[in-house]
This record gives structure tokens, sequence and C-alpha cells, in this order.
């Protein structure tokens, strides 16, 4: 399962999550480090991204985008 997760890193690599996770195990996660958040700027995408989460990560949508993965 895919999940995208906010969350803020302070100065001292320390990761805080700023929603609930439920897990049913423990699971490998990747953290993507960026600058670009000012307070307020970026909140409409922020709102949207849960809705959109639904209509992106989903396997009919990964099926349309498969051409596009590098081949292995």
């Amino acid at each position: 399962m895919k999940q995208t997760i906010q969350a803020m890193v302070n100065q001292h690599g320390q990761v805080t999550l700023l929603e609930d996770v439920k897990l049913t195990a423990s699971c490998r996660a990747f953290v993507l480090i960026s600058d670009e958040f000012v307070e307020g700027k970026n909140e409409p995408a922020l709102l949207a991204q849960h809705a959109l989460a639904k209509e992106w990560l989903n396997p009919e949508e990964d099926k349309a985008w498969a051409y596009l993965q590098p081949a292995k």
C-alpha cells in the first residue's frame, strides 16, 4: 500500500509526522526533504493531496503510465 504523509524534519534530522499513520506491520519508508515549503503558501496543494492521491495511487493509474517506466 502506498501512502503519502506530511511530516516536518527539524535541523537535527528528527522527523515528526503531521498525520496519524495506521499500519498492520512494519514497512519501509522514504523521506523527501523539500526546502520549498512556506507556511500558508502551499496549503491549497496540501489540502488537495489526499483527494488527488485517491485518484493517482491506484493500479489502473499505474497501468496507464506504465509505458513511461524504464524497462527492467
